[in-house]
């Protein structure tokens, strides 16, 4: 880019809003976000898990598809549910591993 040359102000740089951010501000405040989107019901996330192979992952992982739509206050027991399923899983695994076996291989 060529030099504007002396008195010439540099362009100012403008950055997009995060719609994000500003709306886990307005959250945070006790704001409603859906009321400054003009949403009356959730939008759906469209996100679906990348397979990974192992059922009982994959099962637990598909339980997310059942968050598009529902209200945010519904997605804790989701979430707790596919935690306490990946934790059984995880388990289980350490109880099919032989004994001594060494993590770090």
């Amino acid at each position: 880019m060529p030099d504007p040359g002396p008195g010439t102000a540099p362009a100012p740089v403008i950055r997009p809003a995060d719609p994000a951010r500003d709306l886990a501000a307005d959250s945070a405040a006790g704001a409603d976000p859906d009321a400054f989107l003009g949403i009356d019901e959730p939008l759906p996330l469209g996100v679906e898990p990348t397979p990974t192979g192992h059922p009982a992952v994959d099962a637990a992982l598909a339980r997310l598809e059942a968050l598009d739509g529902v209200p945010t206050e519904a997605h804790v027991a989701v979430y707790e549910d596919v935690h306490q399923r990946l934790t059984d899983t995880l388990a289980a695994l350490d109880q099919d591993r032989p004994a001594g076996s060494d993590r770090s291989r």
